[in-house]
């Protein structure tokens, strides 16, 4: 194994001096709960404990995988599932950024033992939770509902920051001056950002659903049913949330095209409008300019009047244009 450590607890109450070797010794107390977490762990000797504890080689050759999606599947002796804990970063130029980290976990009726892949991620929270609830005298059901707690706490986080950042483009979208050029970048970003957590999100529904449903098949405690009701209401909540974010960026991605499109007309009216009066005094011009006799040709007046022409055709134009808001 590439990273162990573990918790064990007998009647309640902590233990020292947790010995990976040992864990079968220690499973064989019914008193004892274990947590084992394992850090990318080789693949030669977690199959090997695997088959030591009686594990599913299919779930185990899931744990170990480059890909796979958030799920939970029911075996005879245990429970298998993996979710994905998500971290997120403040916006930046190049806009946020979301990191996950995948976590694979055995429940068996005394232990927890989890699987982490890279990148890594810190889960003394996930102690601290369960030493705050005193969860030691629940069971494995309560260091399972720590575990998941953490995860949906922060998916949370990570959708606070999303929705920090599509305000941000909504308050630059409609700024008294124009939206800065990286708006469209910005909003792409955040788009990936919302598919990636949303193909994480919404999957855990099933994921603590299917938990529910095993321990109410199998009977345990209702201690933990109330906690266990309302994490499954938090994972709706950020489900909800999440969908919710992701119709608002897109409002925002049409929004800023339907204000590109308005801006561009009106830069069109207003060249259109100085194209017009323009126009007059080349016409006019081009008139005097012909290579023929009329009248005025050389003369004070034709100048004058020509000029005069101009002057009053320029401004009929310009006011007839100001009045329609065209300049």
């Amino acid at each position: 194994m590439r990273q162990v450590r573990g918790r064990i607890w007998r009647s309640g109450e902590p233990q020292q001096g947790f010995e990976f070797a040992a864990l079968r010794d220690h499973l064989a107390d019914a008193d004892t709960l274990v947590w084992v977490d394992i850090y990318d762990p080789d693949h030669a000797a977690f199959t090997e404990l695997a088959d030591d504890l009686g594990l599913n080689l299919w779930a185990v050759e899931d744990a170990v995988a480059e890909a796979e999606r958030t799920k939970a599947t029911v075996y005879p002796t245990h429970t298998f599932f993996t979710v994905y804990a998500v971290t997120a970063t403040e916006p930046d130029g190049a806009g946020t950024r979301l990191t996950v980290h995948r976590i694979s976990a055995f429940v068996l009726p005394q232990a927890l033992i989890t699987v982490r892949l890279p990148p890594d991620l810190d889960v003394t929270a996930v102690s601290r939770r369960f030493d705050e609830l005193g969860g030691q005298h629940h069971g494995v059901g309560s260091l399972l509902h720590a575990l998941l707690d953490v995860v949906v706490d922060g998916h949370f986080a990570a959708i606070q920051v999303l929705d920090d950042a599509i305000e941000g483009l909504e308050d630059d979208l409609f700024s008294n001056s124009r939206p800065s050029k990286d708006l469209p970048q910005r909003t792409f970003q955040l788009r990936k950002d919302l598919v990636l957590l949303r193909r994480v999100v919404l999957p855990m529904r099933e994921v603590v659903s299917a938990i529910q449903r095993h321990r109410v098949e199998r009977s345990e405690g209702s201690a933990l049913e109330a906690q266990y009701t309302d994490l499954y209401d938090h994972v709706l909540r950020a489900a909800e949330w999440t969908e919710s974010l992701r119709d608002m960026v897109t409002t925002v991605f049409e929004t800023n095209l339907s204000l590109q499109d308005a801006w561009l007309n009106s830069v069109m009216k207003k060249l259109t409008g100085w194209a017009a009066i323009i126009a007059i005094p080349t016409a006019i011009t081009g008139f005097y300019g012909q290579n023929v006799q009329y009248p005025g040709i050389g003369t004070v007046g034709g100048f004058v009047a020509s000029t005069v022409i101009i002057v009053l055709l320029v401004a009929i134009l310009y006011l007839m244009f100001r009045r329609r808001n065209w300049l």
